[in-house]
């Protein structure tokens, strides 16, 4: 069953039915909004989505509402804080990669003048050259995190069937993956 068939048989105050419906897929143009996804697709790691959604909002507090900036700065007193804050997933190693890649993403906006600029400079890739790029660029990245950030964002297809009732709203946002290049 794809995510769409079981999103769509959930009730309409579900998460994942309001995540399907309304984030999933459309596109992102503001770098602190897919800064906090990339947080929620490497905190999934080895867990549930629904624990995501049903932490999203601790996640958003807990790291300064996304705020790269702020997040690039965090220090070992963030650390011990996010550590013990059992809001989110108290994972050392995703924490510290977070706040490494918030640092990677300022590097990337001050060569690039965003994230986002960054990602589009390096669309249309095929899912393995993204992971590639990503590996080599960020902590803590794998193919099943990559890919997801990159079809929750807009960048890569196949967030929902094309028979999906979201899927022609998803199309009006002007994902990515519908550009042509070059």
């Amino acid at each position: 069953m794809t995510y769409c068939e079981k999103a769509r048989n959930l009730e309409k105050v579900h998460l994942d039915r309001i995540h399907h419906d309304t984030v999933h897929g459309f596109a992102v143009n503001d770098d602190n909004e897919l800064f906090g996804r990339l947080i929620l697709e490497i905190n999934q790691a080895g867990l549930s989505w629904l624990l995501m959604l049903k932490k999203q909002d601790n996640f958003k507090k807990a790291f300064s509402d996304f705020d790269v900036s702020a997040v690039s700065e965090y220090g070992e007193s963030d650390r011990r804080r996010l550590l013990s804050d059992a809001g989110i997933v108290r994972n050392r190693v995703k924490i510290d990669s977070v706040i490494h890649n918030a640092a990677v993403i300022r590097k990337l906006q001050k060569e690039h003048t965003s994230f986002k600029a960054w990602l589009d400079r390096h669309h249309p890739r095929k899912p393995e050259e993204w992971t590639r790029l990503f590996k080599n660029t960020f902590r803590f990245m794998g193919p099943e995190i990559v890919n997801e950030f990159l079809m929750s964002t807009g960048y890569l297809p196949g967030a929902h069937n094309s028979d999906c009732p979201v899927y022609g709203k998803v199309i009006l946002s002007g994902p990515m993956w519908l550009k042509k290049t070059g």
